[in-house]
């Protein structure tokens, strides 16, 4: 109103100055008694007062650090951004120039790269909370998000722990304890042994008993780490041998528990918000039953499978599990769930989810916001009638891997070039990394989570495929054929699903897309069509011909196209005028058949669009070398080709063909990892089958074994050598 005519204002200034917060609330409540009874410029001034503390009392935290790395960390730093909160990163050496330390207001390096020493070094980040004076931190997930330890520490520093007390996540974060608990709130649980398995002697005796297969897991943490499916007595001997290993080098904690494995079931989770007042909510449930080595690959929410009945069942015990343990956060209760839609408890995971960002699609809430608020003491804002389902949102897990071994292996490298399709409608991408980054050994191979949103499933799934397609990735392997696939398949897109789906779909292993006679067509006239164009361009400098006097009158190509075993004779002439560098409008015959090709052709691009037959494709041109191969993603899937002219592809009959190499006598490294254990020496005769050594990459042990029965010639590795993909590491005579 221009003036302090009311001495609310006054008195409230000099509180905000004191930074007397309580007192501050007295003068609402005093403000939004009388507002009602004031006039002119006082009740203006008044208005005034009750809107600045209406927003002031929203208020949080002043300072906020992010335990964590990656695309979470990003994650968390935009939602403070939004709510006015100052944030600390901490990072490793590696990590110095990552996006996260680039986001936020202020970076302390924790440590040098492997985790122990860095993300999960907690004197350092406590050191790290002192000095920046942070109020509260957020741990993201993986880490220290589900260490009680942690937790503990930062209460008795007085700082806040953005999750639940140290209670829930002991009480949930222990699988054993977690069941029983689980039991005595009713909730459905799986068969097993309650106690924890001491030996492998006795994991093999209480399979037994509870009758095979089962499933041995770690007692801590989660993510599909120290997991293993046991179908007989010497399966179960190496699972508690891996699994106890794993566990160990991931959580601190090898304690492992064995429970009946539900064989093909779906794995679906209900996504809890509770606060420290007693309330409690779920918020519909995620899809994960895609998975590889028991960790997520494609996610979705809601799920194709349930009804509101059985929904609102398994909400309403995820809440009674959640009151059981006094939770107050966001937490996720994981369920199996068999044909007949019988569910099982299978554990509680204590912080904020890899896939949240489906539940945020079809609910509209910000779940980071809300831990945020509920750590800070507010009571939640929503009743269980106002969570919506509002359309449908799918999520794709972008992994650095090789998808054509074991699912993905994870592959490391510098992102020479890096693009993501935020250009197509209805895409988030939750990211934390940009052109320039490197893809290390040392941390989880995730790239981004690819996250679209449709009125309905349908539109959901086309715009996945969109978004998918126009995903630029360079300089790493990805995983985006598999995924792609996994969308368009008929059994996932009918919802027909399990846990089982990858190995079921591709038993021999996944090879990428298989072309039909009408893809294979549009592919070899979409090769050649480019090929042409590129000759043309290239006979052209700056829209001048390079020389001028050589003046090509020339109307059609015939070429030669090889892909995978087969040589196709392809005519490609101009459909028009002349053929332009441009614009292309071209007649292709592929097959005795005749195929339209159109494009613009813009080769500085990494994505090239192309009309075949009236069909739009999205393509990328990978690579291209002075002997005629590329490289063409195509479908999501990579295909190599050679294109050559007729008469180059008559002489190239005459150049002799590199020998294969004998891959059946030596045994190289099929990632970049870790030795963690070499079981042979030179002179040792192992038989076909029989371990050799054993690799650790992003925490996953994978056993090594011979191909063949044969004597040790030579070792190349021992034990904490550090191997990169492709490595030898034994041979055999």
């Amino acid at each position: 109103c221009g003036e302090l005519v009311c001495p609310e204002a006054a008195s409230l200034l000099g509180l905000l100055h004191g930074k007397q917060w309580g007192r501050c609330l007295k003068v609402l409540v005093k403000v939004e008694e009388e507002k009602m009874h004031v006039s002119g410029g006082r009740k203006a001034c008044v208005l005034f007062i009750s809107r600045f503390l209406l927003f002031f009392s929203l208020q949080t935290f002043e300072k906020l650090l992010i335990a964590n790395r990656g695309e979470i960390a990003c994650r968390v730093i935009k939602t403070c951004k939004k709510m006015g909160i100052k944030t600390v990163a901490i990072h490793s050496d590696v990590d110095a120039n990552a996006v996260h330390v680039k986001m936020a207001d202020e970076a302390v390096c924790v440590g040098p790269a492997p985790t122990g020493k860095s993300y999960l070094n907690m004197d350092a980040i406590m050191e790290v909370i002192k000095k920046t004076r942070a109020q509260a931190v957020h741990p993201g997930y993986g880490f220290l998000s589900e260490n009680k330890e942690f937790a503990r520490r930062l209460a008795s520093e007085g700082v806040t722990f953005i999750g639940p007390d140290t209670h829930a996540i002991q009480a949930m974060g222990d699988k054993i304890e977690s069941k029983l608990l689980a039991k005595n709130a009713k909730v459905n649980t799986i068969p097993g042994f309650d106690g924890v398995v001491k030996d492998a002697d006795e994991a093999v005796r209480i399979a037994r008993e509870i009758g095979y297969p089962v499933m041995i897991k770690a007692s801590a943490g989660g993510g599909g780490k120290g997991m293993r499916i046991a179908w007989d007595d010497e399966e179960t001997r190496e699972g508690f041998r891996f699994s106890s290993q794993e566990a160990a080098s991931s959580f601190g904690d090898d304690r492992l528990l064995i429970e009946k494995f539900i064989d093909n079931p779906r794995h679906i989770e209900i996504q809890v918000l509770a606060d420290k007042h007693g309330n409690a909510l779920w918020l519909n449930e995620r899809e994960c039953s895609i998975q590889r080595r028991n960790q997520k690959v494609v996610e979705e929410a809601p799920s194709t499978f349930l009804d509101p009945e059985t929904r609102r069942a398994m909400g309403e015990q995820a809440v009674a599990l959640a009151k059981a343990v006094k939770y107050s956060s966001a937490g996720t209760v994981e369920f199996l769930v068999d044909s007949s839609k019988n569910f099982y408890f299978l554990e509680m995971n204590t912080r904020l989810q890899v896939e949240h960002p489906v539940t945020e699609c079809i609910t509209g809430l910000d779940l980071v916001q809300e831990m945020i608020r509920v750590a800070k003491g507010y009571p939640l804002r929503h009743k269980q009638a106002d969570i919506p389902i509002n359309g449908w949102a799918v999520e794709c897990r972008v992994y650095a891997e090789d998808p054509y071994k074991s699912f993905g292996l994870p592959s490391i490298g510098k992102l020479s070039q890096y693009q993501e399709p935020l250009h197509v409608p209805s895409v988030r991408v939750d990211s934390g990394i940009q052109q320039g980054s490197d893809i290390s050994i040392y941390y989880d191979p995730m790239i981004s989570k690819l996250i679209t949103y449709g009125s309905n499933r349908a539109e959901a799934l086309k715009r996945m495929e969109e978004a998918l397609d126009n995903y630029v990735i360079r300089g790493v392997a990805h995983n985006i054929s598999l995924l792609r696939e996994v969308i368009v398949h008929p059994r996932f897109v009918q919802g027909d699903i399990s846990t089982k789906f990858l190995p079921e779909v591709y038993p021999d292993g996944f090879k990428g897309h298989k072309l039909t006679d009408l893809e294979r067509r549009e592919l070899l006239a979409t090769a050649a069509s480019l090929y042409v164009a590129e000759q043309l361009r290239s006979q052209r400098f700056l829209g001048t011909p390079r020389i001028p006097i050589a003046k090509s009158k020339r109307s059609s190509w015939e070429l030669s196209v090889r892909l995978g075993d087969g040589n196709y004779p392809i005519a490609v002439s101009k459909d028009g005028s002349s053929f332009s560098p441009c614009l292309v409008s071209q007649q292709v015959e592929v097959d005795g058949m005749k195929l339209n090709v159109t494009s613009e052709w813009n080769l500085a691009s990494p994505l090239l669009s192309v009309t075949v037959d009236g069909t739009q494709r999205t393509i990328q041109r990978l690579s291209r070398n002075a002997s005629g191969d590329t490289r063409i993603q195509f479908l999501g899937t990579v295909y190599k080709l050679q294109i050559l002219t007729k008469v180059a592809a008559e002489l190239s009959k005459y150049m002799p063909e590199k020998a294969a190499e004998d891959t059946s006598s030596i045994l190289r490294s099929p990632m970049p990892g870790a030795v963690v254990a070499v079981s042979v020496k030179p002179g040792d005769t192992v038989s076909e089958g029989q371990e050799i050594c054993v690799i650790e990459a992003m925490k996953m042990q994978n056993s090594m074994i011979a191909a063949k029965t044969g004597k040790v010639k030579a070792v190349h590795c021992k034990a904490g050598d550090t191997v990169g993909e492709g490595d030898l590491l034994v041979e055999l005579e």
